[in-house]
């Protein structure tokens, strides 16, 4: 088994239910893991894995596109990334919210999402 990751991935976006979280944006801490069988790969090239880079390009973009729940972000980000590399058996991701909407918190807010694929 492969695990390409991305670690501690911050953008600033626009996600969430109050309106000031769609006005004024918030910092986002990401963390990804998308797992592979690797077979009989010979790793010889970046077409014998998952290209980080591109995986990047896939959370920056669906980053860009407000939307209320952080569920529904972290499921379009693991539906697209299996999209592109079908061969991929588990997707975890963590999204969090560093400046939570919640009078005298400190701390972070976020969701885990973890999908397993079977074949």
């Amino acid at each position: 088994m492969v695990s390409i990751q991305l670690k501690d991935v911050k953008l600033l976006a626009h996600h969430g239910l109050y309106p000031d979280e769609s006005k004024t944006g918030n910092i986002y801490h990401i963390d990804l893991s998308v797992n592979y069988d690797e077979g009989n790969m010979k790793f010889d090239s970046i077409e014998d894995t998952i290209d980080y880079v591109a995986l990047y390009e896939i959370i920056k973009l669906r980053m860009q596109s407000t939307t209320a729940l952080l569920e529904k972000l972290c499921d379009e980000i693991i539906q697209q990334i299996k999209m592109q590399y079908p061969f991929v058996t588990e997707v975890v991701i963590s999204v969090k919210k560093i400046q939570a909407p919640i009078e005298n918190f400190e701390g972070k807010v976020g969701v885990t999402f973890r999908k397993v694929f079977n074949g």
